[in-house]
């Protein structure tokens, strides 16, 4: 018979992670004290909230980043993507390691390493969490003026990230990095969540199959993944077209980013996207499992040099 596990660590999780424990709602709530009416008893007699309502993961979210990366303020638009924090951590702490793999394994940090984030969102959280632990300065694109405006009020109203993230218009969606860079302008490393999806029919579709899993009770056709405007989730082609389209892309500016890097939902683009690099003449791919529960994606990283 086995032992019960009594720690709170959840499996998968980066060393460094914070968020690898369950969460602390004590502190939680005394960080953010409009989160106490979210959370309840679960079915395991455990506090939890009801991960199928948006109010509820968005006002979780607000007390993580109050807790644990000190920001005042932190809000989405209505329908916007409201991102799972500890797996956006894991991306950060494992392109961390990636960096210190080049510089003697010690992870530099502050203001002199440069970070691209491609589709930064409304949410901004990859520089939120980049920055806040590590001391990046980071650019952050999108091809949505909302999701610019919601970022930058994120900024303007943190002390903490002012001067620190900058955020880059993209005026072509087609286009992943030129209009982005400036004539000359180096980065250390590039970050991306590509659209998984291809439509917002199949994108539906995934987050009715969520919800089923969260055992949601409500009957009302859910917003896309917590929110989510197309563009944010659904691209041509999907996942494997979009990273087809950055290979291709990083390959005409193969000098200006040390390490290219993006998270792959699903492992079976993962083919194609190991013949595009090595059609684009790499020098060097690398890819980094991540599994938190039943979820499973990795990072797949590149470089030139």
């Amino acid at each position: 018979m086995k032992t019960p596990i009594s720690s709170t660590e959840k499996p998968g999780f980066h060393p460094r992670n914070p968020h690898r424990f369950r969460y602390d709602y004590k502190q939680l709530i005394s960080a953010c004290p409009e989160l106490a009416s979210f959370v309840k008893l679960n079915k395991y007699n455990i506090e939890s909230v009801d991960f199928a309502n948006p109010d509820a993961v968005k006002t979780l979210n607000k007390a993580i980043l109050k807790l644990h990366y000190q920001l005042e303020y932190w809000d989405l638009p209505v329908n916007f993507l409201c991102p799972p924090i500890p797996g956006r951590a894991d991306y950060i702490h494992h392109v961390a390691d990636l960096l210190a793999s080049n510089n003697k394994e010690i992870i530099p940090t502050g203001k002199t390493i440069s970070v691209l984030d491609i589709g930064v969102g409304a949410n901004c959280i990859y520089p939120i969490i980049g920055h806040q632990t590590f001391g990046w300065h980071f650019v952050g694109s999108d091809i949505d003026p909302v999701a610019i405006r919601a970022a930058q009020k994120i900024i303007d109203s943190n002390i903490s990230l002012k001067g620190k993230i900058e955020l880059r218009l993209q005026s072509k969606s087609s286009n992943i990095f030129s209009n982005i860079l400036t004539p000359g302008e180096m980065f250390d490393l590039s970050i991306c969540n590509p659209p998984f999806h291809s439509s917002q029919e199949v994108a539906l579709e995934g987050t009715n199959r969520k919800n089923r899993n969260l055992n949601s009770k409500t009957e009302k056709v859910p917003a896309l993944n917590f929110g989510g405007q197309s563009d944010e989730l659904c691209c041509d082609g999907g996942e494997a077209e979009f990273l087809r389209r950055m290979v291709k892309q990083s390959s005409e500016i193969p000098d200006r980013v040390k390490w290219f890097t993006s998270l792959v939902s699903k492992k079976s683009n993962l083919s194609g996207i190991y013949k595009a690099l090595q059609k684009a003449g790499v020098k060097d791919v690398r890819t980094i499992e991540m599994e938190h529960g039943q979820k499973q994606s990795r990072i797949v990283c590149w470089t030139f040099l």
